[in-house]
């Protein structure tokens, strides 16, 4: 079937098969067929939709497009944990150590961050000398020694994902439900874990706006996994204010590292022990989320889970002095404070403001060229139903010129509404979906 038929029959509305959509995508990698009809193609999918049969081919094609990574000769069941992304998210800092040190591999896969989400290989930058760009076979007997890796993803995992998420950058495409969902679970099945864990972000600070959008990402994702023979726990988290305090790469490094002290914020606390008790439940290491809880808090309370992270940083070559002495990280020459306009509750936190003021620092990037500024960001010290007064600081801006601290200062001022009456607060974790865990 000639391509302009395919697009026809899906302008049209009607179910491309397996074999369409697989001709789509090898046509596409080999140059057959050009852009400008993939782009067709992407803006009727964001138009019409596609069922789930569709979504799961899309799905398979994209993570037979390239090499898969063959994790067997790891022992145990290995569980990979998947971010939508979100402002301050730095959640994996913190789980992939946490987990290990309970016993669970965590062979992750990650990647750098794209405008005013953070990416986890950035955040790793901040150890002077660490890297990420490990070789298959380093990969593979770290976690086989010491329990964890945090590695890049090759561009030869899942490549026609990175040709088709051009397009849909350039065609305004990237907010359809059924592309991410095939985005992102290719990807997890090219990488080779036998399970996942899903955070589904919503709010303002994310992709998802709205909780029944993130609701059915996380249900197709979830769906994927199981026709793939795998399962799948996805957790549906809030997203309207940033996650824990620290906006930015070293800054996020610091609150990780203070959460393996069992000292960091309750939020991102609670967060990372639902999620990894999810990934202990997928593995088999327990049964029960109580007793998987506690051994994440025992992990946390001896020391055990920053030892991992010191392990692990060590391992791929970066400095572990700073796991132990984080003040050694990055730091921004100056820091501004934020003031409220006025008394009263914090009504709501503009979290995509946030994030984009962070990414003018130069915490983030703009485009896939643009460098990466580890020290600058934001440290927010208020979360929603908050009480502030006049003249208290409720944010706090790292930046590296006078000009840039005080451009930040002003935008940030304006994302925080206060309001008279007392706010009721949102909970951190709205739903949960799941395939056959333990849940």
């Amino acid at each position: 079937m000639r391509i302009y038929e395919l697009l026809l029959k899906k302008r049209n509305g009607h179910e491309l098969t397996e074999t369409e959509i697989d001709q789509l995508i090898t046509g596409m990698l080999s140059g057959e067929i050009p852009d400008y009809q993939i782009a067709a193609w992407l803006m009727t999918v964001y138009f019409q939709g596609m069922t789930d049969r569709e979504t799961y081919a899309l799905t398979q094609a994209m993570a037979a497009s390239g090499e898969t990574l063959d994790l067997s000769a790891i022992p145990g069941v290995k569980v990979d944990k998947h971010s939508t992304g979100g402002v301050g998210d730095k959640t994996t800092l913190v789980l992939a150590p946490l987990v290990a040190a309970c016993g669970v591999p965590v062979a992750k896969m990650s990647g750098h961050a794209l405008g005013h989400t953070g990416g986890t290989l950035d955040k790793l930058a901040s150890f002077p000398g660490l890297q990420t760009a490990l070789t298959r076979e380093h990969f593979i007997k770290q976690v086989q020694e010491i329990g964890v890796a945090i590695a890049g993803q090759t561009g030869r995992l899942a490549p026609a994902d990175k040709q088709l998420y051009a397009l849909r950058d350039a065609t305004a495409t990237v907010d359809s439900i059924p592309l991410i969902a095939a985005s992102v679970m290719s990807k997890k099945l090219a990488a080779g874990c036998d399970a996942m864990v899903l955070d589904v972000k919503v709010g303002k600070g994310a992709f998802m706006q709205e909780p029944d959008d993130a609701r059915e990402l996380a249900r197709l994702m979830v769906s994927i996994a199981q026709q793939h023979g795998k399962q799948a726990v996805a957790v549906i988290t809030d997203m309207s204010q940033p996650l824990g305090s620290a906006i930015g790469n070293a800054l996020e490094v610091k609150e990780a590292i203070a959460t393996l002290r069992d000292q960091g914020p309750a939020d991102l606390k609670e967060l990372c022990l639902r999620l990894g008790s999810q990934m202990l439940l997928l593995a088999n290491r327990t049964d029960n989320v109580t007793e998987a809880e506690q051994l994440l808090n025992d992990a946390l309370s001896s020391g055990a889970a920053l030892y991992k992270l010191a392990q692990m940083v060590t391992r791929q070559g970066g400095a572990a002095d700073c796991v132990y002495h984080p003040e050694l990280l990055p730091q921004a020459p100056i820091c501004r404070e934020v003031l409220p306009s006025g008394t009263g509750y914090v009504q709501s936190i503009d979290t995509l403001a946030l994030g984009l003021t962070a990414m003018d620092l130069g915490a983030g990037r703009g485009s896939k060229e643009s460098s990466i500024d580890l020290s600058v960001g934001l440290e927010i010290l208020v979360k929603i139903g908050d009480h502030v007064r006049q003249g208290q600081c409720v944010a706090r801006v790292h930046a590296n010129t006078a000009q840039q601290a005080e451009a930040a200062v002003r935008r940030a001022e304006q994302a925080f509404v206060l309001c008279e009456t007392p706010v009721e607060t949102r909970p951190l974790i709205l739903d949960q979906v799941s395939s056959g865990s333990k849940a």
